[in-house]
């Protein structure tokens, strides 16, 4: 059997150009007072920044975005409408820390109560709509869990559906972008209400905690959280030009450092990193020989967009191959997946995507074949 080199064409043009190999230096540098924290470009799920992402930590009332989480759910399939209303019991009135002061005997709205949590953090929403939805908020803690297993949360546990201290209620700021992620893009109906600055309920008006709401960052969401042990947390997501980084931090000993930091890391994010649009879906990359084929090459081709986030500085030094064993022997269907495209940028981790055949190449017939066999001995020719 013939045996088929694995050949690389390194691809130059004006966004790739390729350079020598550069510093690690030139890797920008970081540093924050956040006990843990993570920065992610969104688009291309990027890791721009982190600092102990996997480390089990309380999540405070951060963990609401999983309770906020199943009532989207909810009213997105059609089981809940934002009109149906839930009573509010007495254990919910007597809940503790943040509240919407909701009157004990009444009955809420879920609208006003995603308004509660979302704004004015209410510990006294969340267990209305955790009794209403689930009979109890011990049975909904553990339907957390369960659907933040099912939607990648992988080290999270929920013991409550307001974050309060609970030794065994843990998240990490990997699981915690995670879930900011995934209200984002399973949703986009409902995200704009974490851009609300204040809610009047009761006859008590309250602003959104969420510092960075009212600063020019373009941040839209999420959730802030504090505790005495957890210190002071957000999670936040901005987006400026198309381009959304989500945030999470935690550990921090005040509102006023909380706010500084948060602001600190999405302005890093923006100014040292960029995401770039190598080739569209559909875009020709190249052609490769075909072994035996009816047709003598085949274009090679991406089925979909291909992005690549990296630090600024590092944007010279990035290279572009295209990788595949050939010439690709007859028969090959069309969007037949033959190569890769990798982009290499020293320092920084690559990136690849599937090159995929862009026509069908029937294989000759048996004098066909023939032919091109003795044409390969005579001349070295394939085809």
């Amino acid at each position: 059997m013939r045996k088929l080199p694995k050949l690389i064409v390194v691809l130059g043009f004006a966004a790739c150009l390729t350079a020598p190999g550069a510093r690690a230096a030139d890797v920008p540098a970081f540093a924050t007072a956040a006990r843990e924290a993570i920065l992610i470009d969104m688009q291309t799920e990027t890791v721009l920044f982190e600092k102990n992402p996997d480390q089990l930590t309380h999540p405070a009332s951060m963990s609401k975005l999983m309770t906020l989480y199943m009532v989207f759910e909810r009213l997105k399939n059609g089981s809940l409408k934002m009109d149906d209303s839930f009573p509010v019991s007495v254990r919910a009135w007597k809940t503790e820390g943040s509240r919407m002061f909701t009157p004990v005997g009444s009955r809420i709205k879920v609208e006003d109560l995603l308004h509660g949590i979302i704004v004015q953090s209410g510990n006294d929403a969340c267990v209305v709509l955790a009794e209403g939805l689930a009979g109890s908020e011990d049975e909904f803690a553990e339907q957390l869990t369960k659907k933040g297993r099912e939607i990648g949360l992988k080290n999270s546990t929920f013991k409550n559906a307001t974050g309060l201290p609970d030794p065994a209620h843990q998240m990490t700021v990997r699981d915690i972008a995670t879930l900011s992620e995934r209200l984002i893009r399973d949703f986009p109906q409902y995200y704009s209400l974490f851009g609300g600055k204040n809610f009047r309920f009761n006859e008590i008006n309250q602003g959104n905690r969420n510092p960075l709401l009212y600063k020019d960052l373009g941040v839209d969401g999420l959730k802030t959280g504090h505790t005495s042990e957890a210190g002071y947390g957000l999670a936040a997501s901005a987006e400026r030009n198309g381009r959304r980084l989500v945030m999470v931090v935690t550990g921090l000993r005040s509102m006023n450092e909380r706010s500084q930091e948060s602001e600190r890391l999405i302005e890093y994010g923006y100014r040292e990193f960029g995401t770039y649009q190598l080739f569209s879906a559909g875009d020709k990359i190249d052609q490769a020989p075909v072994w035996l084929g009816q047709a003598p090459s085949v274009p090679l081709m991406v089925a979909k967009p291909l992005y690549v986030t990296m630090p600024k500085k590092l944007r010279p030094q990035m290279q572009v191959k295209v990788e595949y064993a050939g010439p690709l022997p007859a028969p090959i269907a069309k969007g037949a997946q033959v190569g890769r495209v990798v982009v290499n940028v020293p320092d920084w981790q690559s990136t690849e995507i599937p090159l995929l055949a862009g026509e069908p190449v029937e294989r000759l017939g048996t004098f066909g074949r023939l032919s091109a066999a003795v044409r390969y001995v005579l001349m070295g020719k394939s085809g």
